[in-house]
C-alpha cells in the first residue's frame, strides 16, 4: 500500500519508519519547501501545482500537521480516502470551533470569550476576570501566538504582539499539572487509548513527558477516555488523536486537541507494545490497532536548539535517541530522547543524567517529588 502524506517534517519521518516493517510505502507531499524527513519520495509544491500527480502516486492519504490548507484535504478526499477526515483539520485549525465542539459534547473548557479588537479583547479580560490567556484565533503553535494578560490594561499591547484579526480568550485556569491523552480508532470504529502522560512545558515548547503519568488516579485517566472517545465517534476519526487537559481540583479541563501523531507520545516508540506511529499506520491502512499496554515506565525528552553530547547519550544503555535529521537553531526541535525504567525513582535518576548531556535543557521537575517516586 502506498501512503500519501501531508507534510514532510519528523513525525512524517517516524510514520514512515512505523509504516515500512508493514510494507508500506510512502510519498510526501510538501508545502513548505523545506522537508526533512530525510527519506520516502518528497514532491515539494509550494504552488499546488502537482497535487494531481501527489494523488496518482497514493492509495491513502494522511498528515502530519494540521496547518495546511483545509481545502486541499477536501480536494483529495474526493479522489482518495483521507485519515484523519478533513473536517478534523477544520475544526483543530479554529479555536473557536474547537471550544464549541468541546461544549457540545460535554467536554470541560475554560471560560472564554472571542476578541475582534482590542476594545473587545479588554472587554473579555473584564468580563472573565484576570488572568486571563488571549490566543491567536486560527494558527499558532508550540507557544507562539499568545499573551497573558494580568489586568484589562494590558489588552492593547497583547493585540498588538499577537497581530491576528481574532483572538481566542481564555480565563487563566489553576491546574496541578498538564497531561495528555492519545488514542487511535480504527476504520471499523475499533477504540484503543494510551496511558495519560504528564507533559512539563518550558518558554511554552513540550520538553519532557512522563507515561504513565505518577500519582494518577484512576477516574482521571476514564473521564480522559470519555471525553476523548466523545471527540472520535463524533468526527467519524480514523487515526490517532490527542487531547491536551489541564488537570485541576476539579477534575479535567481540555485544553485543545491535535488531529495526528503528538510529541507528548513519542515515548510509546520504546515505551509502549505499540506505538502511536504503528497504530497510526494501521488506523488508516485498514488494519487493527495493536496493543497500547506501556513497557514499565518512560520519559520522552525533547532535543531542543542543539544537539548536545549525543555520544554520550548513546553510552546510556536505558537511552533511546531519536534524531530528525535537522539543523541547530534555537527553539528547534532536533530529536528526542526515550527513557524507560521500572520505577519513578529510577526514571528520574536516569532522566536528570541524561539532561546534563544536553544544553539549554531545563531542570527535570514534574509532580513527582522526594517523597511519592513510587
Amino acid at each position: 500500500m502506498r501512503i500519501g502524506v501531508l507534510g514532510a517534517g519528523q513525525l512524517g519521518r517516524m510514520l514512515a519508519l512505523a509504516g515500512y516493517p508493514l510494507a508500506k510505502t510512502f510519498v510526501f507531499y510538501d508545502m513548505s519547501g523545506s522537508p526533512s524527513a530525510g527519506l520516502g519520495e518528497v514532491i515539494i509544491d509550494r504552488e499546488g501545482k502537482y497535487l494531481d500527480d501527489f494523488l496518482s502516486r497514493v492509495d491513502r492519504v494522511t498528515y502530519e500537521f494540521e496547518h495546511l490548507p483545509v481545502e486541499v484535504a477536501e480536494r483529495l478526499a474526493k479522489e482518495k480516502p483521507v485519515h484523519p477526515c478533513p473536517r478534523a483539520l477544520q475544526v483543530c485549525q479554529n479555536r473557536e470551533a474547537e471550544k464549541t465542539l468541546f461544549g457540545e459534547l460535554g467536554i470541560p473548557t475554560p471560560q472564554w470569550k472571542i476578541a475582534d479588537s482590542a476594545e473587545s479583547l479588554k472587554a473579555a479580560a473584564e468580563s472573565l476576570g484576570c488572568p486571563v490567556v488571549a490566543k491567536s484565533n486560527t494558527e499558532g503553535y508550540d507557544g507562539k501566538g499568545q499573551a497573558v494578560l494580568k489586568s484589562p490594561e494590558d489588552a492593547e499591547a497583547a493585540w498588538a504582539s499577537i497581530g491576528h484579526p481574532r483572538l481566542m480568550v481564555e480565563k487563566f485556569v489553576e491546574f496541578s499539572r498538564e497531561v495528555s491523552i492519545i488514542a487511535v480508532r480504527a476504520e471499523d470504529g475499533q477504540l484503543a487509548f494510551y496511558p495519560i502522560s504528564e507533559n512539563v512545558h518550558h518558554e511554552g515548547i513540550l520538553r519532557y513527558s512522563i507515561a504513565p503519568a505518577p500519582r494518577l488516579e484512576k477516574h482521571i485517566q476514564e473521564d480522559a477516555e470519555l471525553h476523548i472517545k466523545a471527540l472520535l465517534n463524533e468526527l467519524d476519526y480514523v487515526g490517532v488523536l490527542t487531547l491536551e487537559l489541564f488537570e485541576t481540583a476539579d477534575g479535567l479541563v481540555a485544553n485543545e486537541m491535535a488531529p495526528r501523531v503528538h510529541n507528548s507520545g513519542h515515548w510509546t516508540i520504546e515505551g509502549a507494545m505499540t506505538s502511536q506511529f504503528e497504530n497510526h499506520i494501521r488506523a488508516v491502512s485498514g488494519h487493527p490497532l495493536g496493543n497500547v499496554a506501556p513497557r514499565g515506565l518512560s520519559c520522552m525528552v525533547n532535543i531542543i536548539g542543539e544537539h548536545g553530547d549525543v555520544e554520550r547519550l548513546l553510552e546510556l544503555p536505558y537511552a533511546h535517541v531519536h534524531l530528525y535529521n535537522k539543523g541547530e537553531r534555537p527553539g528547534r526541535k532536533l530529536g528526542h530522547v526515550n527513557i524507560l525504567a521500572d520505577s519513578y525513582a529510577e526514571l528520574v535518576w536516569r532522566v536528570r543524567n541524561c539532561v546534563q548531556f544536553l544544553p539549554g535543557s531545563p531542570e527535570f521537575s514534574s509532580s513527582l517529588n522526594a517523597s511519592d517516586r513510587r
